[in-house]
């Protein structure tokens, strides 16, 4: 078994946010999806402070290295906002943020928008998708959903 990537993981509300977490965290979303993705987009929806809305991040020295958030809509949960920083990528750390938030999630069922292209990345966890592709922001996506887990028998 690989050890889990390196770095604190970390989670709070809107709330409980220091403020320079939450610039890192802002920061961090808007070099890889306004400008890495080349998506003008206004990335602070509002939906950032909802009470129900949980914040999932890693820190390496210092620094947001990844970053997920799980929202609350009409009961389900929904997860987006998955990043890793570029220097961060490929070492699991979207795949750790993922394994918690599914874990905060517990036996609820639960949806995200995944870009396309990562459709099989998102199957891992348990995701179908469950709709057509559609464009967002320039970029294509699939909707997907987590069927809540079966009791082992």
């Amino acid at each position: 078994m690989r050890p889990a990537p390196a770095g604190d993981l970390r989670s709070a509300s809107f709330d409980e946010l220091a403020t320079t977490t939450l610039y890192a965290i802002l920061k961090l979303r808007s070099e890889v999806f306004v400008v890495e993705q080349d998506c003008v987009y206004l990335d602070i929806d509002g939906l950032d402070p909802a009470p129900d809305t949980r914040h999932l991040w890693i820190e390496r020295a210092g620094e947001v290295a990844a970053y997920v958030r799980i929202l609350d809509i009409n009961g389900t949960p929904r997860i987006g906002r998955v990043v890793t920083a570029a220097a961060a990528r490929g070492t699991g750390l979207a795949g750790r943020l993922i394994a918690e938030a599914l874990n905060v999630i517990g036996d609820r069922p639960s949806v995200l928008n995944a870009q396309a292209h990562l459709g099989d990345y998102y199957a891992k966890f348990g995701y179908e998708q469950n709709g057509p592709e559609f464009d967002e922001d320039g970029i294509p996506h699939i909707p997907m959903v987590r069927a809540a887990p079966q009791p082992a028998r």
